[in-house]
């Protein structure tokens, strides 16, 4: 099922300023949702390095990344209060609102991350009615590994450490691996 049509992908470069604005405008839309339902809200966002956010790889990314959270929620017995998946320029966005325990949604969360074939492929986030982002920390758990190396991913993609063609290579092989085993 295709959710976000990679042909319709921006496929153009995003700049700092209109990444940080697009940034802000999810932020408003998390507390927007989390004024209307009180609940715990789960984000769901490709992982997407260098200035091409909205590719036909990202939506491709995103569209197994909502498969597998909707599967997730259906599977736990979660009732969602409302869905929806949009692609912008600054790429792929899905936002799910749960009648579930915070904790428990990120810890299902994580574990899609961990051990989905694509999940190191997904960045999905998880706040509770209050609007507070739980961690991996929050579980003690360690951070999340880069794609082509040990080190943790956060710091990797600050020091921008790798060739964003060779991230972008690491991801569409590990999609086709991850499509090719279902």
């Amino acid at each position: 099922m295709t959710i976000l049509p990679p042909e319709q992908a921006a496929n153009r470069a995003v700049g700092l300023t209109e990444l940080l604005a697009a940034r802000e405008r999810r932020r408003d839309r998390q507390q927007a949702w989390l004024t209307r339902h009180p609940a715990t809200l789960v984000v769901l966002t490709p992982l997407a390095p260098g200035a091409l956010k909205d590719s036909p790889l990202t939506r491709r990314i995103f569209n197994l990344g909502w498969q597998a959270l909707r599967a997730e929620q259906r599977r736990q017995g979660w009732r969602c209060l409302r869905a929806e998946a949009q692609g912008l320029p600054s790429g792929g966005e899905g936002f799910l609102s749960l009648q579930a325990a915070a904790r428990q949604v990120k810890q299902c969360c994580i574990r899609l991350e961990d051990m989905h074939p694509a999940g190191r492929l997904w960045d999905i986030d998880v706040l509770d009615a209050q609007g507070r982002i739980l961690s991996r920390d929050d579980g003690g758990l360690p951070a999340r590994r880069c794609l082509l190396c040990d080190r943790p991913a956060r710091v990797c993609a600050r020091l921008r450490r790798h060739d964003v063609e060779r991230l972008l290579a690491a991801m569409e092989e590990t999609l086709n691996a991850a499509l090719a085993a279902r």
